[in-house]
């Protein structure tokens, strides 16, 4: 199937054409997710053969009464980890880094340390051999994860077990950002966002941005914004809009007009390197059948898959999907959640972004039922 061209101007909201089957189904699915989680604001945006739709709801912040609208800056979560891999990726097309290396090579500090028996690509995809979901409390600079590193003990052979890791990946943004001779922040700013197009998305959002900067919500309903980290940056430091979020979605569905080597990056991140259950992982993305079935979705995304050591089974020349695949990725912070999906064979994607965290599945069902109407529309 040949993939529409995707234009790199500024992309309308389309308010005035908006097919009703899509926004009656885009309210059925996330009102009731507003009222049954409390959540103050949401932004959706729902790409169809090249064309961006957006839907708004609520407030950016219950303080001030600020309206959410698509380019309203919400917190990415951990879907900041696929900027993360493209940058990777990217270093890796010039030359300037191999994920088969191993961490050393760029953080010498970590030679001969346990760590440093996994590769990049191990790193990556969460494959090194079962680094914790988040640092232990005491890591609170570079030195105390320079600490952390060399005193790691693995549980399992690296490329065994899949364990979802913010130091996993975070450790991959650190030896990106060594190979490329900049910090992570300057490098994810100056290259990946830049190249992408994407100019109201940041790590560090500038004074004259902070209007659009929604509040975040947290369980007891107090307005917070992302806290510091060693590794913040890499995992979860992103902030960008619905508008800008579903440019990336639309590029990653037809990256074809992006300059050398972003496309060739993009693209390499839809490889899967591991089966793990259901799921197929990649640098950043986690992919599945489409049209698959929902059980399927829910189950790679669920706590036993994020929260546990699961067998990994490595695939061994990775290529580019041939069948329908879904690519997927959920985010968090202590104020905000996020989901986005796509469908590069139906040129269908989605991007949900809330200024409250709430459960994954039911991100995940909303996605899922918006995506179902969504290509129904695709002309054949």
């Amino acid at each position: 199937m040949a993939l529409a061209a995707i234009s790199l101007a500024p992309l309308a909201s389309h308010a005035n054409d908006d097919n009703q089957r899509l926004r009656k189904a885009v309210d059925a699915a996330i009102k009731p997710i507003m009222a049954k989680y409390d959540i103050p604001g949401m932004a959706v945006a729902v790409t169809v053969q090249g064309h961006a739709r957006f839907y708004n709801y609520g407030l950016a912040s219950r303080q001030s009464k600020v309206v959410v609208n698509k380019n309203t800056l919400f917190e990415l979560g951990s879907v900041s980890k696929t900027f993360t891999a493209t940058l990777a990726a990217y270093a890796q097309r010039q030359g300037k880094l191999s994920l088969g290396d191993h961490p050393s090579h760029y953080l010498p500090e970590l030679k001969g340390s346990r760590i440093d028996e996994a590769t990049l690509l191990q790193l990556g995809t969460y494959t090194a051999g079962g680094l914790p979901l988040q640092l232990p409390e005491w890591v609170n600079t570079d030195a105390d994860l320079t600490q952390y590193f060399q005193q790691w003990q693995p549980d399992a052979p690296p490329g065994t077990q899949r364990g979802y890791s913010n130091p996993s990946l975070g450790l991959l943004g650190r030896a990106t950002a060594k190979a490329l001779g900049q910090d992570f922040p300057a490098a994810m700013e100056g290259i990946t966002l830049k190249q992408l197009g994407l100019k109201h998305s940041y790590v560090k959002v500038p004074q004259n941005a902070m209007a659009s900067y929604a509040w975040g919500h947290n369980q007891e309903g107090k307005q917070v914004r992302v806290n510091p980290n060693p590794l913040d940056a890499e995992t979860y430091g992103i902030k960008a809009s619905a508008a800008d979020l579903i440019r990336y979605v639309q590029l990653n569905i037809d990256p074809s007009q992006l300059p050398e080597p972003m496309r060739q990056a993009v693209e390499d991140t839809h490889l899967a390197y591991f089966q793990v259950g259901p799921m197929g992982q990649g640098l950043g993305w986690e992919q599945y059948p489409y049209p698959g079935t929902l059980p399927q979705l829910l189950a790679g995304n669920s706590e036993g898959m994020s929260r546990q050591l699961n067998p990994a089974e490595a695939i061994p020349q990775p290529q580019q999907p041939v069948l329908p695949t879904l690519f997927n990725k959920t985010g968090s912070t202590g104020g905000f959640g996020a989901y986005v999906a796509f469908v590069p064979a139906k040129q269908i994607g989605i991007a949900i972004l809330a200024n409250k965290g709430y459960p994954i599945p039911a991100r995940v069902e909303a996605a899922y039922e918006i995506l179902a109407v969504a290509a129904s529309e695709v002309a054949p």
